[in-house]
């Protein structure tokens, strides 16, 4: 399977900002933005000024690499985005944020995103009590989400759910810690998404 294996500190660099692709380490000293918050490469800290196309451009990147999503697949949500009813870039997000991957992360069974995806396919996550091993699954509201029996006792999850409930999970999860399962309540609001994501740029850029 096709994998982006760029540093993912260079890929927080190339954006400007923290992705949170690192888990723990991008909350901490050793993050690579509070250290180097340039581009990487020899003419990284040389300030350009992007086109129009630029400015899209590399707004889809930044999504594509905070959800993990290669180019093929991110059209492809896009265009489902875009047959979909309602305001196509509330709806590229909401699939998006419904991948079992990012809910599975958001619930705090994984320090990251990358993490996530990796404990989803190792058979370690349940939905509705059945295994389910793709990433790509879309939550539905009232979901029930758990880890699987024989992945309870996995200190990494365990570690990634202490750090996840001292920072609050989302109000659209309910979450028990103590049995390491939640509900997927109902879907985000926009306004509950972060603001530095500007989806009308993407429509933008696959408009043309």
């Amino acid at each position: 399977m096709a994998r982006n294996l760029e540093p993912k500190c260079k890929q927080c660099r190339r954006e400007g900002e923290k992705l949170f692709l690192k888990g723990v380490k991008c909350y901490s000293d050793k993050c690579a933005i509070e250290r180097r918050n340039y581009p990487p490469g020899q003419h990284g800290q040389k300030k350009g000024r992007l086109s129009d196309y630029g400015v899209q451009l590399r707004e889809k990147q930044k999504i594509r690499r905070i959800y993990g999503i290669l180019e093929k697949q991110f059209r492809h949500i896009y265009r489902t985005a875009d047959r979909s009813r309602g305001i196509t870039g509330n709806n590229l997000l909401q699939i998006l944020e419904c991948r079992l991957d990012n809910v599975t992360y958001l619930m705090g069974f994984g320090a990251s995103r990358a993490e996530a995806r990796q404990i989803v396919r190792h058979d370690c996550i349940l939905v509705n009590g059945k295994r389910v091993n793709i990433p790509a699954y879309s939550v539905k509201m009232g979901d029930v989400i758990e880890v699987a029996a024989k992945a309870k006792n996995h200190l990494r999850i365990k570690s990634a759910l202490e750090v996840a409930n001292s920072r609050n999970f989302p109000s659209w999860l309910d979450i028990n810690v103590k049995e390491m399962k939640g509900i997927y309540k109902n879907y985000p609001d926009r306004a509950d998404l972060p603001s530095t994501i500007n989806e009308s740029l993407i429509v933008e850029l696959y408009s043309k």
